[in-house]
């Protein structure tokens, strides 16, 4: 058994649904959560190292007035030119999984759960050796296609981009120790984190004494 606070990777593709699983893992065990979004913000705070190497990259035009990283900017640099978006992603992929690196050491709950939406994109598991398991939210892609729609209001091509520009279905799956199918109602996919939650718990370490 590993002697360490076990730390599990938590993805989905869009609309899936991985957002209400992470609350409701948030909602059994306060602070087992740490999320990839807001790392990616911490990593370029005002006065970091991430946001000073991001302008000695892409020079200060990507700054706002007040000295913030000015995020439309840079969306705009990287949106067309995937050099300039590797470029970006060399910067901060590294400084984002430390972050959340650090913040799961400091974690005083059974497990840790890393939210982390671009796994399958972003090295998958070659690029997170931290990560003992992985659980993937999955949805068929009509399901993610009828949400998208009901949720953000977009139209069918928008939603369809909005999918293909993620990996595939079957690449986030092959990442998988554990699958959770979230079809059925908010009360299902509670119920589905409880039982996962209790495999979780029985895989963790007991504390000493």
């Amino acid at each position: 058994m590993s002697a360490h606070r076990p730390v599990i990777g938590l993805t989905g593709g869009v609309a899936a649904g991985k957002s209400s699983v992470a609350r409701a893992f948030e909602a059994l065990h306060p602070g087992c959560t740490v999320d990839a979004d807001v790392a990616a913000r911490a990593v370029v705070a005002p006065g970091s190292e991430g946001l000073a190497a991001v302008v000695a990259h892409f020079g200060p035009g990507v700054l706002a007035a007040d000295g913030t990283l000015d995020r439309a900017a840079l969306r705009q640099r990287v949106f067309a030119d995937a050099d300039a978006r590797r470029a970006l992603e060399a910067l901060l992929h590294p400084r984002i999984r430390t972050w959340m690196a650090g913040r799961a050491a400091q974690a005083t709950t059974p497990y840790v759960l890393m939210d982390i939406p671009l796994l399958a994109e972003g090295g998958g598991r070659a690029a997170w050796p931290m990560l003992d398991r992985v659980l993937v939210v999955d949805a068929p892609v009509a399901v993610q296609r009828q949400r998208l729609r009901a949720r953000d209001g977009v139209d069918a091509t928008l939603a369809e981009r909005m999918i293909a520009a993620q990996a595939t279905r079957a690449a986030r799956l092959a990442l998988a120790d554990d699958v959770l199918v979230n079809l059925g109602p908010a009360e299902a996919l509670v119920a589905a984190v409880g039982r996962l939650d209790a495999a979780f718990l029985a895989s963790a370490p007991r504390p000493a004494g």
